[in-house]
């Protein structure tokens, strides 16, 4: 068992190290690190900026704050993804921990094998989302509630009102857990449970809404949520079977195991998997934080001859022909010919910030819709711009904007301008050419990249006349 140990955590090492650094640039990364910078600056969430997504992870993320404006998204990245390496402990532990006694070491080897040596998993718990800190809060809970002390319980109940106030879908975790506990008589752990989770989810959300301001603002971000156009059935079936596709050893595993034990942990995953699939657009990443669940369930189910050897061959198949590996490295094909990237989009976003550094040496804000920008330079946006290409302005608010020429250099890809919020419908192309033309008259280009950041669109870096 040691040597499958051994092999295991050298694939992660190796796929982990790839995930991080050649990974493709997400926006929703620098919108997530910009709130936890504002809230690290004393900025309060909801009342003083828009965001729409639960309060915890700006919240802890703003304690760590100077890491990234240390070493950027790099940083930020390897201390995301040390967080999805404590969701994937806790999942081995559970897996373990709910297993037949002969199969326990076998069921956290396997455990670990599909999650820790799963590329897109790894991606997604190492970019700055909410996706880490949600799954290590919601796989602890679970695990902690295998322990059998009321004390445990509450430490549970905790654990998953963070995960709730770090991902609002999330708040039917606590809803079964506890109904698990009540369905199974222990009612002292019930009580216990009920009372440190309503405590745990008062001191998250009860800042919030007892300040009228903020309360609204809260109301207004599950507003923009619901006001999305949707997607429809296809869409939702399409999403099924990409999640299926990434976590393909996961669904294999479960289904060579059978369903046996580990109930709560199924139901559990199924409750959160309805839930996010009735989003307007119900994007498959949205499973990631709860792929721990499932893949803990199938691992402690899966008591098969050689079954390490299995999971490890599983595994590495499915990392080496993931998908990713030829869209990080390749930007399509040019007829005959492949065009390969000569260098990851994270260091192309290092290269596009020093190159405004140079222009702009010492500068202090920077007009962008791409934050990740902002956070790799260490630069302000103007205000209303702090959800970047989600951004809630009005067109007489941008005319504003855009005419006062706020800032020495501006860096703008084909997402600006481009997404109209809340519907996130395409922006009438006539008033996204009117926004550019005011732009022109106060800005000169300075230097076009191609293929930059997420979907390898253009971006302009302008500067001030």
């Amino acid at each position: 068992m040691r040597r499958y140990w051994i092999a295991a955590a050298a694939g992660y090492v190796v796929l982990a190290a790839f995930a991080i650094w050649f990974g493709g640039l997400n926006q929703d990364e620098g919108w997530y690190l910009y709130a936890a910078n504002m809230v690290a600056g004393g900025k309060s969430l909801y009342r003083d900026f828009a965001f729409t997504q639960a309060p915890v992870m700006p919240v802890v993320y703003s304690l760590f704050a100077p890491v990234w404006n240390a070493f950027g998204l790099l940083g930020a990245r390897i201390f995301t993804a040390a967080l999805g390496l404590l969701a994937v402990i806790f999942a081995t532990g559970l897996a373990r921990k709910v297993a037949d006694g002969e199969n326990r070491d076998t069921a956290a080897l396997v455990a670990f094998l599909l999650l820790g040596n799963n590329l897109y998993h790894l991606y997604f718990t190492a970019i700055p989302k909410t996706y880490a800190l949600a799954s290590a809060f919601a796989l602890a809970g679970f695990y902690l509630l295998t322990f059998r002390r009321p004390l445990f319980a509450a430490a549970s109940a905790v654990a998953l009102a963070f995960a709730a106030g770090t991902r609002i879908s999330l708040a039917v975790l606590p809803a079964v857990a506890w109904i698990w506990l009540l369905c199974r008589r222990e009612y002292l752990r019930a009580a216990v449970f009920a009372v440190a989770g309503f405590i745990a989810l008062a001191l998250v959300f009860g800042p919030f809404l007892i300040d009228p301001a903020a309360r609204e603002g809260l109301i207004a971000a599950q507003r923009y949520h619901a006001l999305r156009e949707g997607s429809g059935v296809f869409f939702s079936i399409g999403s099924v079977s990409r999640l299926v596709r990434w976590y393909l050893p996961v669904f294999v595993v479960l289904g060579l195991g059978g369903f046996k034990k580990a109930t709560l942990a199924a139901v559990a995953f199924l409750a959160v998997f309805l839930v996010q699939m009735m989003a307007p657009f119900p994007y498959e990443d949205y499973q990631v934080p709860v792929m721990g669940l499932l893949a803990a369930y199938a691992a402690a189910n899966f008591n098969v001859k050689r079954g390490a050897l299995a999971a490890l061959g599983l595994s590495w198949a499915c990392a080496f022909g993931n998908p990713l590996l030829e869209k990080w490295t390749t930007d399509g094909q040019d007829r005959f010919w492949t065009l390969k990237k000569d260098k990851s989009e994270l260091a192309t976003l290092r290269e596009v910030a020093r190159g405004i550094e140079s222009e702009d040496p010492g500068g202090k804000e920077l007009l962008t819709q791409d934050l990740y920008l902002a956070v790799e330079t260490g630069r302000k946006v103007p205000d209303g711009l702090e959800m970047g290409p989600f951004a809630e302005l009005s067109p007489e608010e941008w005319r504003t904007l855009l005419g006062s020429a706020p800032c020495q250099v501006a860096a703008l890809s084909a997402y600006s301008f481009a997404i109209l919020p809340p519907g996130c419908s395409e922006r009438p192309v006539d008033e996204q050419m009117e926004f550019w033309n005011i732009l022109k008259r106060n800005y000169s280009l300075v230097r076009r990249v191609e293929r930059f950041g997420q979907n390898s669109t253009s971006l302009l870096v302008l500067k001030r006349k």
